[in-house]
């Protein structure tokens, strides 16, 4: 079902494709690349053709960050600048999963580790939020973020709440993503990292790789996941979510991986299509039906 670089797509991963109903996308090296500043993006070549055909079909989506250095609401303004058609709900960050899924476990006071972009999406949601240097032993649990400021104190406070049970959530541990210089460092993995080799406790990934955020989208669209298209740049990413959700697998060349790297991948990470920019996929849904 995969395309390879120096063929087109076969009529099985062309059919599948057509029972799609609804999109999700990852943002940077998908539909657009950040800034130097981390403050505005720069739209993909495709991008905003893909957004605006979808939107004259009616077919839904969503994009999908993996970063939290901004709120939902502030990240889809800024791609809106860059010429992109997404509502503020059309956005979602692993803060706005995390929200969803600590209210559903009833997890209600929450040791951040980041910024406002981790935080607001949870005071938003109700749950109650707390930041070191103050202790939070009786934390229900702790979420890393984005947050270059982190320090010793941070660390502190984390280990102690996670020592006492409060379980530990990382909104990526990607080592880097894509940006207009190339590979950036995943700030949240690093803590996460720091966290996980004092207390020796595992770190549950709220952000994509896993399916919660694809299953937010799901229960928004109204559409199964099986239905549902996950395009993006990163197969440790986005390419093990839409596997591990049954959904079908896009791969473009805009990001991280090249052609080669793609086609190469194994079976448990090989997407179904092969593209190499977002712009394919309005030559190849088949928008009649």
């Amino acid at each position: 079902m995969t395309r390879r670089a120096d063929s087109a797509p076969s009529r099985l991963a062309l059919k599948s494709f057509a029972a799609v109903r609804g999109f999700v996308f990852d943002v940077d090296g998908t539909l657009a690349l950040t800034g130097r500043d981390h403050q505005s993006h720069l739209a993909l070549p495709g991008a905003r053709e893909v957004l605006a055909t979808l939107r004259a079909h009616g077919l839904p989506y969503a994009a999908y960050t993996n970063g939290t250095a901004h709120t939902p609401r502030d990240v889809a303004a800024s791609l809106r600048r860059a010429g992109l058609d997404l509502r503020d709900e059309e956005l979602l960050t692993p803060a706005s999963v995390a929200a969803e899924v600590f209210a559903l476990k009833r997890l209600r006071r929450v040791l951040v580790l980041g910024g406002h972009g981790v935080a607001q999406p949870l005071l938003e949601a109700g749950l109650e939020v707390v930041h070191s240097p103050l202790r939070a032993d009786d934390a229900d649990a702790v979420l890393v973020g984005w947050y270059p400021q982190f320090s010793m104190k941070d660390l502190e406070s984390a280990c102690h709440a996670v020592w006492a049970g409060a379980p530990l959530y990382v909104v990526s541990n990607a080592p880097f993503f894509a940006t207009v210089e190339g590979r950036t460092l995943g700030v949240s993995a690093a803590i996460a990292a720091a966290i996980r080799g004092i207390t020796r406790k595992r770190a549950t990934v709220i952000g994509k790789p896993s399916i919660h955020g694809l299953r937010i989208a799901s229960r928004h669209f109204g559409v199964k996941p099986a239905a549902m298209a996950v395009v993006g740049d990163d197969p440790t990413l986005e390419m093990a979510m839409a596997r591990a959700a049954g959904a079908f697998a896009v791969a473009v060349q805009t990001g991280l991986a090249d052609a080669a790297a793609l086609a190469a991948l194994p079976a448990k990470l090989r997407p179904d299509l092969i593209l190499r920019t977002v712009a394919e996929l309005v030559e190849l849904y088949p928008w009649q039906s």
